[in-house]
C-alpha cells in the first residue's frame, strides 16, 4: 500500500481507503463487517470513512465494535456531521448546537476519544459559515478532532472557510470529500485547483460509479444488482457510458488489470488526491480494489482513456 499526506497537513492515509457508506450497519452483516474491516488494516488500509447519518449511527457502531481490539493510533478515523438523525428541529445542520453534540453522540458510538478529521456533510444555507469554522476549530481545540474538513462543497465556500479561520488565526480545512470518477469530473474546473492552492487533500467519493466501472453492467443490468435503483447511478447508466466502459475494459484487459483497477489507478494519477473511498461487502471485494495502489498508467495509457472518455470540463467563456 502506498499513501500520501492529506494536502499540505502532516496527516499521512492510504491511497486506498474503506467506507461505510451504504453498506455496514445495513446490508453487510455485523460479523462480515468486522472481517472486512480487519483485511483491509492488515492489507494496509489505515483510513476508515464514516458519517453519522450512514444508517443513522448504526455504521459507526458497527466499525466502532471491529476495531476495539486495534491500536487506535494505527488508524485514521472520520466521520460527519449535517444530515437530521432526528426530528428535532436542532439535529441537523452544521450549527454550532449541532456539531457540539454530534461529535459526542459519534464518539460514543464509535467508542473512541476523537477523531482524525470531522467532516461538514455538505453546505448547510441556515448558519453562518463563520459560526460553523468556530465550532470546528474549538472541537481541534478540545482535542475530540485532530483535523476537519468539507463535504460536496462549493469552491467558493472553501474559499470563504479558508478566509475564515486565517481571519481567527484558527484551523482551517485540510480536506474536502467530493464525488469524483471517470464519469463525474466536475471537481477538476474549480474545486481541485482551489484546494491545491490552499493546500486541501481531497478524499475522493463513488470511484467507481456505485459499481458501474467495475463492469458489471456492460452486458445489461444484473438481478442482484443496484443498476437503475440508486439516483447516482441512474445518471450514469446510459448507453453512452455503457460504450466507453466496455471500451476502458478492453484496455484494462491489455494491462493486465480489471476495470475498476484501471478506474482507481486512473483517480490516483492526480497529486491533489489524498485517496479513493471505495465500499467493500466482501474481503476478496477489498483485496482486489487495494492491489490499485501498485498499479501506474503510463501517458500513452492515460492519453487513450482520455480519447474514450471525451468529458474533460472546460470553462466556457462567452
Amino acid at each position: 500500500m502506498n499513501y500520501r499526506r492529506v494536502g499540505k497537513s502532516g496527516l499521512k492515509v492510504s491511497e486506498i481507503a474503506i467506507g461505510a457508506w451504504l453498506t455496514y450497519g445495513g446490508t453487510v452483516a455485523a460479523k462480515d463487517t468486522s472481517a472486512i474491516i480487519t483485511a483491509a488494516v492488515d492489507s494496509g488500509i489505515n483510513f476508515i470513512d464514516l458519517a453519522d447519518i450512514y444508517t443513522k449511527g448504526k455504521a459507526e457502531e458497527v466499525v466502532g465494535k471491529a476495531i476495539k481490539d486495534m491500536k487506535r493510533s494505527d488508524l485514521v478515523i472520520s466521520s460527519k456531521v449535517f444530515w437530521p438523525m432526528s426530528d428535532n428541529i436542532n439535529d441537523r445542520g452544521l450549527s454550532r448546537k449541532h456539531i457540539m453534540e454530534s461529535i459526542d453522540s459519534s464518539l460514543r458510538r464509535l467508542g473512541t476519544d476523537y477523531l482524525d478529521i470531522y467532516f461538514c456533510h455538505r453546505l448547510d444555507p441556515e448558519t453562518e459559515v463563520e459560526e460553523t469554522v468556530r465550532a470546528m476549530d474549538d472541537l481541534v481545540r478540545m482535542g475530540k478532532i485532530l483535523y476537519w474538513g468539507t463535504s460536496v462543497w462549493t469552491a467558493a465556500l472553501i474559499e470563504r472557510a479558508v478566509g475564515i479561520a486565517r481571519d481567527l488565526r484558527g484551523y482551517g480545512p485540510i480536506v474536502e470529500q467530493p464525488r469524483y470518477n471517470m464519469l463525474d469530473r466536475h471537481i477538476e474546473l474549480d474545486i481541485m485547483p482551489s484546494c491545491a492552492k490552499h493546500g486541501i487533500g481531497l478524499t475522493v467519493w463513488s470511484p467507481l460509479a456505485q459499481g458501474f466501472l467495475t463492469g458489471k453492467y456492460n452486458e445489461g443490468i444484473p438481478e442482484d444488482s443496484r443498476g437503475g435503483t440508486t439516483e447516482w447511478l441512474k445518471g450514469d447508466l446510459n448507453e453512452a457510458n455503457i460504450v466507453k466502459a466496455r471500451k476502458l475494459s478492453e484496455i484494462a484487459k491489455g494491462l493486465g488489470i480489471s476495470l475498476s483497477q484501471l478506474a482507481l489507478a486512473w483517480i490516483l494519477r492526480r497529486p491533489e488526491i489524498s485517496c479513493a473511498i471505495t465500499g467493500a461487502t466482501k474481503v476478496e471485494q477489498l483485496e482486489h480494489n487495494v492491489m490499485a495502489s501498485q498499479t501506474k498508467l503510463s501517458d500513452d495509457t492515460l492519453r487513450e482513456i482520455e480519447n474514450i472518455l471525451d468529458n474533460r470540463p472546460r470553462n466556457w467563456s462567452f
